[in-house]
């Protein structure tokens, strides 16, 4: 028969208090973390905007928190993956943060629109500059010589003044290339860290329209080394009005 002395029974006193203490503890940061949920469906339930990956992402963070003490006691392998979960979902939040979204869609990319509308007007201003005065040239009166010629030397200079619209597009289209790479930059890292599988793009489909597109090659003028040459296309002229030619032989 073992006997236990008086500091047997202190310790073995202090070990149940201190296991009492550390279920006392669970149960206040398990009844905390079902409060933060609750509180957070209470001020949300009522909300008539749309539920943001960022709000899921957090409730999922608060529930994983919620159930974590639980599962410590009941299997520690489900606890190291719920952590592991909490971990990643703290990780994508960073990046989606990083990401800007809303820098984007509300700065970044109305900005290069604007650019590229402004582009688009200062090239039709020039290009009608430049035509009115070429018009105004071959229409002009050639019976006085020294008026005609001051009438084109000004039209010239006008021509020329038009043709300086290239630097300022040039400083715009800069801007808009500036932009998507800082898209292209921030989503590129983002599908990084999202570890997406190297042959997720096999699985695309090409939709009729980007079909259609394709096939009719409405992609405006092509690279060098792309498209028929004009080589090609003389030579099939020539084909052609050769076989017209032989008709009147």
């Amino acid at each position: 028969m073992t006997c236990r002395t008086l500091s047997d029974e202190r310790a073995f006193g202090g070990l149940r208090a201190s296991n009492d203490a550390v279920k006392e503890r669970r149960e206040k940061m398990k009844q905390e973390n079902i409060a933060r949920v609750i509180d957070f469906l209470q001020e949300n339930k009522n909300r008539e905007s749309e539920v943001s990956l960022t709000d899921v992402m957090h409730l999922a963070e608060m529930m994983s928190g919620s159930m974590h003490d639980y599962l410590e006691t009941v299997q520690p392998a489900v606890t190291d993956e719920l952590t592991m979960i909490a971990r990643e979902i703290k990780r994508m939040k960073e990046e989606i943060s990083q990401l800007r979204a809303n820098d984007m869609t509300g700065n970044k990319i109305p900005d290069a629109g604007r650019e590229l509308d402004a582009i688009v007007e200062a090239t039709e201003e020039a290009t009608n500059s430049i035509m009115e005065a070429a018009e105004d040239i071959m229409s002009a009166d050639t019976s006085d010589p020294e008026a005609y010629q001051e009438l084109v030397s000004n039209k010239m200079i006008g021509i020329f003044e038009a043709c300086t619209f290239q630097d300022i597009t040039g400083q715009r289209i800069s801007k808009v290339v500036s932009t998507l790479r800082y898209i292209d930059e921030r989503v590129s890292s983002f599908i990084e860290h999202l570890r997406l599988p190297e042959d997720l793009d096999a699985e695309l489909v090409e939709t009729d329209e980007e079909r259609r597109q394709r096939e009719l090659i409405l992609h405006g003028p092509q690279h060098d080394g792309q498209g028929v040459s004009q080589d090609d296309i003389d030579a099939m002229l020539g084909d052609a009005q050769a076989d017209i030619d032989k008709l009147f032989d």
